[in-house]
Order: structure tokens, then sequence, then C-alpha cells
């Protein structure tokens, strides 16, 4: 038994020694790594797509008021918030000061006729000049345009409303000393005519409108409710301190009660159609605002390169490019995360 052992163990270790050694594993580093992609075409045909804006509910007439001179307030009839009709008065000044100098015109003037009558009568008498008579006539017709004048500054020492609306700002308050044009309210008319929504565009959006492109408007106060709108009113110019232009939408009530400030989402069905550049937006990689990238495919079909692109806006599930797509037929979509300029890849879809 123990002979029959030990030829057992010499057999293992003959063939230990003699036996091949298994061969050493491959590491995945040896084989390049390469990348499955799918394509899309860039689509260059899209166009007239309808533009989805935000504003703010407002009025087409704001009225800022104020007095014609200055002066301490003496009483303000109207508080923020009030409803207002054409004519109503809504503040006046103390006019002690204005109704001593509408007295004090009306007493020149007085002199001053009975100066031109005491000349118009030694003129007839030939104990007066013409050019006395001429200078009294004129000191008279001075002294009736300084009536004019203090009685026009003695009126507008009140403030009425020129047309019916809502106070929305109180800028002053009672015994407070305003001068000459300072505002003291704000008035914003609200007729059924006098809503609008304000916006602020892009100039390619701007192209795309014209004055009566209808409008889709949703107010977040009134959920499930969609108002009619219009363009009425577009900028010439843009707005230099962010380059947008101001667009105005009229709106239609249809009886709801509206308010200054009301958050406005807008559909537009752009009139104009322009040649414009979409990609899906699962290919856009690295954005930064209006600034992004793309991997479009290298002529050799097995590498990429990233190209940077302008964004214009978004459009539910595609990328509306400005620019930077110049010449590029299609971009990739699936396997972005994964990409280098120096992966190596295989194209496993194309969407054409």
């Amino acid at each position: 038994m123990r002979i029959s052992l030990f030829f057992l163990f010499i057999a293992i270790l003959t063939g230990a020694c003699t036996g091949k050694k298994p061969a050493a594993p491959v590491s995945s580093t040896d084989q390049e790594e390469v990348i499955p992609v799918s394509l899309h075409p860039v689509d260059g045909s899209v166009s007239g797509l309808p533009l989805k804006l935000s504003g703010i509910v407002t009025s087409r007439s704001e009225q800022r008021l104020s007095f014609k001179t200055g002066g301490i307030i003496r009483r303000i009839y109207a508080d923020e918030g009030d409803q207002v009709r054409a004519g109503q008065l809504l503040a006046e000044l103390d006019k002690t000061e204005i109704d001593a100098q509408v007295q004090q015109a009306r007493e020149g003037l007085a002199k001053a006729e009975r100066d031109l009558a005491r000349v118009q009568g030694l003129y007839r008498d030939s104990s007066a000049t013409l050019e006395l008579l001429q200078n009294a006539t004129t000191a008279r017709d001075v002294a009736a345009e300084t009536v004019r004048i203090a009685a026009f500054n003695q009126k507008f020492s009140e403030i009425r409303a020129g047309k019916s609306g809502k106070i929305i700002k109180k800028l002053s308050n009672e015994g407070e000393l305003t001068g000459p044009g300072m505002p003291v309210l704000v008035l914003f008319e609200t007729g059924p005519e006098d809503w609008v929504v304000r916006v602020a565009v892009s100039d390619r959006d701007w192209a795309r409108l014209t004055v009566g492109t209808p409008a889709s408007i949703r107010l977040d106060a009134w959920p499930g409710e969609v108002f009619n709108g219009k363009v009425t009113e577009l900028a010439p110019s843009a707005d230099p301190s962010n380059g947008l232009y101001q667009v105005e939408f009229s709106i239609s009530a249809k009886g709801k009660r509206l308010a200054p400030g009301l958050f406005a989402s807008l559909e537009v069905a752009s009139q104009k159609r322009i040649p414009q550049t979409a990609i899906p937006v699962e290919a856009i990689i690295e954005g930064d605002g209006s600034a992004a990238y793309v991997y479009v495919l290298n002529p050799d079909s097995i590498s990429v390169r990233k190209v940077p692109v302008v964004v214009d806006r978004l459009e539910k599930d595609l990328a509306i490019i400005a620019s930077g797509l110049t010449n590029i037929d299609a971009v990739i979509t699936s396997g972005t995360p994964y990409l280098t300029e120096k992966k190596k890849v295989k194209v496993v879809r194309a969407a054409y």
C-alpha cells in the first residue's frame, strides 16, 4: 500500500513538471474599444413650427397721473385697486398759493384795463400819443394771458381720471410735496378691449410674426380656458438691455376678470415659413445656454468629431439649430455619453 502511494505521488509530480501551462487571459485593454452609435439625418425642411411664448397680462394704456404744478398734496381720493370712472376727482393740491396767483393775475388785468381806458380817453383828446395807447393795449393783453395761465394751472392742481380704469399704484401720500409732472397715481384702463399680453421674442421669432397673427392664450389663473388673441404691435427695434423685441398681443377676456401681472402662455401659428435646421434633442451634448455641441461621423466612418452649434429653441423632441450644421447631413444620437474624438465607432442604426 505504501509503494502504491509512492508511485502515485511520483506520477502527479511528473505530470506537473511536464504539463503545459494554461494560456494567460487577454486583457480588455489589448483590444481597442468600439462604441456602437446611431445616426439621425439633419432635417433642413422644418419651417413654420408654432411658437410657444410666455408673457404678462397688462393694460394697453397705462396713465401715470401727475399735477401740472408742484405743491403740497392736500387730498388723495383713490387708493390702489380702486375702480374709477372717467372725470372722477382723484387727488388735489393745497390751492392756497395757486388761488393767490389767480387772484393776483385778475387784479393785474383789472388795473391794465383801467390804464387802457384812461389812455384811450387821453388819446381821443389828443393828450396821449399813439405809442402810449399801443403800450397800454399790449399791457392789457399780457395781463389777460397771465390770468389764463393762472387759471389753467389752477385747473390742473387736481387730478381727474381721463378714462375709466383701475388704480394699480399709489406713488405719493397726502401731505407730501410733489413737483410738476411727478407721477402720483398709475391708472390702467380695464375695458374689455384694453387688455394685452406683452412678450419678448428673439429676432428669428420676431421675423415670423406679423400684425394680425392669431394666438391661443392660456392663463394660469383660469386653467382649462383658452383665450383668443392676435398680434397688435411689433416693436420696430430691439431692447438694448437684452437684444429682444417686444410684441403685444390683444386678448379677449371672454367675460373673465383679468388683472395686471397675470402669467400667460401663448401658442402662435406662424404665418411666415422660414427654413430651419432641426435635430433630435438627444443629439445635443454639453449645452450651456444656447451654446452646445453635437457629434458627427468623420468621412472614414469609424471615428467622430465634436461640432459646436447654436441652439435657437426647443420644439417638443426637436432642437432648432441657428448655426453650426452647414454641410452636415447627420448627427449621432445614441452612444454620445461614451464618445470622445479618440474613440472608434460602429454605426448600428441610421434613421434615413
